[in-house]
Parts: structure tokens; C-alpha cells; sequence
């Protein structure tokens, strides 16, 4: 299997840099354009390997690119904010008297 450890780095630290900074949106699409920008600036990590073997080798690569890898997510959290591809903060939905949507 051809895999980018440094994308399961990313994805493992994205959670606790977020967690730090509620002020940033956390949907789904939020959290995969934090990630694009983030690994467009590290550079890739590709290994041949197991499942299990990258499960492994990823624990101990997030310690020694940990300082680099959260320095990206927090510039990728700046250009998203900055450049959201939905509103921010979300506009409440209203709802009439009988639980529908006028």
C-alpha cells in the first residue's frame, strides 16, 4: 500500500489544534480545507507499508513533526477563515410557530 504519513500526522493533530481555538469552524468541509492547506505546505511522507505498520510509525512521526505540523494547520486555519466556502458564523435557521421553515 502507498500511503502519505504526513496526511495521518495532519488528521491526528487537526482535533487538539481545533479544540484550542473554538473561534475556528469545525464542519466537515472546514476541517478538509485546513488539511489541504496544511499538507500543501509539508512536504509528503510516502512509505509502502501495512496497514498496521503505518498505524505505528505514524504515532512516533507525530512527535517528531509535531512543532511543523501544527505551525501548518494554524496557517491553514488563518486561510480558511479568511476564505470560508460557507458563511461564518452559520445563520441561525428559522423555524414558525409549528416547527417548519416559513
Amino acid at each position: 500500500m502507498l500511503h502519505n504519513l504526513m496526511e495521518d500526522v495532519v488528521i491526528n493533530l487537526l482535533d487538539d489544534v481545533l479544540q484550542r481555538h473554538p473561534e475556528v469552524c469545525r464542519c466537515e468541509q472546514c476541517r478538509l480545507d485546513i488539511a489541504a492547506v496544511a499538507l500543501n505546505r509539508l512536504a509528503p511522507r510516502y512509505v509502502v507499508t501495512s496497514k498496521g505498520e503505518v498505524y505505528s510509525r505514524t504515532n512516533v512521526l507525530i512527535q517528531q513533526w509535531k512543532v511543523d505540523v501544527i505551525t501548518a494547520i494554524a496557517q491553514g486555519m488563518m486561510v480558511v477563515a479568511q476564505n470560508p466556502r460557507h458563511s461564518w458564523p452559520p445563520e441561525p435557521v428559522l423555524v414558525g410557530d409549528n416547527g417548519i421553515k416559513p
